[in-house]
């Protein structure tokens, strides 16, 4: 699974927020091949390239090109919190499609 992680500037919160999916992911037991973190405006572009995107929950509007194509796209409240990251994913086909 590919996983984009986009924060305002793409680098402090979305870095934290990259650590804390990986760990939520791990969790699930969901192998991911990629997961990058970046800014809104590169992350806008390349989201559709990615079966995830994780960013604060003012930015998920910025997503909906990408959520036309299929991505599935999770605003999160606390960037810093695994397990709310964790319980997002669990409400979304992504443990079906990428978990083994």
């Amino acid at each position: 699974m590919r996983v984009l992680v986009s924060c305002a500037n793409g680098s402090g919160t979305s870095l934290m927020m990259m650590k804390s999916a990986q760990k939520a992911l791990k969790q699930l037991n969901i192998e991911v091949s990629n997961i990058q973190h970046t800014s809104i405006a590169e992350g806008k572009s390349t989201a559709k390239n990615y079966d995830l995107v994780l960013t604060p929950l003012n930015f998920v509007d910025m997503f909906k090109d990408a959520e036309a194509k299929g991505v599935t796209v999770l605003g999160i409240r606390n960037v810093m919190s695994a397990k709310e990251i964790q319980e997002a994913i669990q409400g979304t086909d992504i443990p079906e499609r990428f978990g083994h």
